[in-house]
């Protein structure tokens, strides 16, 4: 089975419904992203290694194909999976057969294979990155999921079930849409489409100090922001990011241009995001969209003043 949609349209909530509806709900849902593992370490996790197997390995390990066995094994983002583990994978799908890194004897797996990808696998097979038969042992059962901007029906269903959701785990009081919201949130444009929406939700019930929420809660989706570095210099955010670089890049030894940017900016975020929450760090954290312990770690690491603003 192959889902295939653009990022955040929500294809692994399908593939854990498609699981759950099946015979197999009972096994493993297991989810491997290929584009997150790096490549030189995709293969061990997939099928596994052997003890001794290469540098660092000190203990075997079953791998994925293996905890998955009897349940289903979703492979996000199949398109970057490197050209020579796509043959080690036909050949698994044909078989039915796992051998381990280092490994010498083959081990039988029952496993359902979901895949997905945000990217065009015709395209990519035209172009020689991805394998043309892996393509369709995988596509048996295609599934495409439209972005949320081509339904926009949806957009009020979902952002009412996140409100709900959010509501609860965040410990707000029990919050509920205005017409006039869902009639804004259903006229946006959503590029990142249902996570987008959803930490727009999220965001929302932060700082709203109402319980019912209107278009005004919603405002950070209309862009540019007024007051914001790129409505007063005319560019988007990624225009200013993008001159950065281009000026490190002109500077004398331009190195280390990740760390460097990131130095640049995420004090100034984690500064005004605590200044806006009066330096509560859990609602902070919540709009960042990273956990408290990451938070502390950065505020220590960035030696940010966390005294409480009046």
């Amino acid at each position: 089975m192959l889902i295939t949609g653009e990022s955040g349209t929500g294809k692994e909530l399908v593939t854990r419904a498609i699981h759950q509806a099946s015979p197999r709900a009972a096994g493993a849902f297991v989810a491997v992203n290929a584009a997150a593992i790096p490549r030189e370490l995709l293969e061990s996790e997939l099928f596994g290694h052997e003890r001794g197997a290469f540098t660092g390995a000190i203990e075997s390990r079953i791998g994925r194909f293996r905890e998955a066995s009897g349940g289903t094994l979703f492979l996000d983002e199949i398109g970057d999976m490197p050209l020579e583990l796509q043959s080690k994978l036909l050949r698994v799908l044909q078989s039915g057969e796992v051998t381990s890194v280092g490994g010498k004897r083959a081990e039988k797996v029952d496993v359902r294979i979901v895949a997905a990808t945000h990217r065009d696998l015709d395209a990519m097979v035209r172009d020689g990155r991805f394998r043309e038969d892996l393509l369709y042992r995988l596509r048996v059962v295609p599934i495409h999921i439209p972005p949320l901007r081509e339904r926009p029906e949806d957009v009020a269903v979902l952002a009412q079930h996140f409100v709900e959701r959010y509501a609860e785990e965040l410990g707000t009081s029990a919050r509920w849409l205005s017409e006039e919201a869902q009639e804004f949130l259903a006229e946006h444009d959503w590029p990142g489409n249902v996570r987008e929406l959803e930490n727009a939700i999220k965001r929302a019930l932060v700082l709203a100090a109402h319980d019912v929420l209107t278009p005004e809660d919603f405002a950070f989706l209309r862009s540019p922001q007024p007051g914001s570095a790129a409505a007063e210099t005319g560019g988007t955010l990624e225009d200013l990011v993008r001159g950065e670089v281009e000026a490190i890049l002109r500077g004398p030894e331009p190195r280390d241009i990740h760390p460097r940017l990131l130095e640049r900016t995420e004090r100034p975020l984690i500064e005004a995001v605590l200044a806006h929450t009066n330096g509560n760090q859990l609602r902070a954290a919540a709009l960042l969209g990273i956990n408290r312990n990451t938070l502390r770690k950065k505020i220590t690491e960035l030696g940010i003043d966390i005294r409480e603003r009046p």
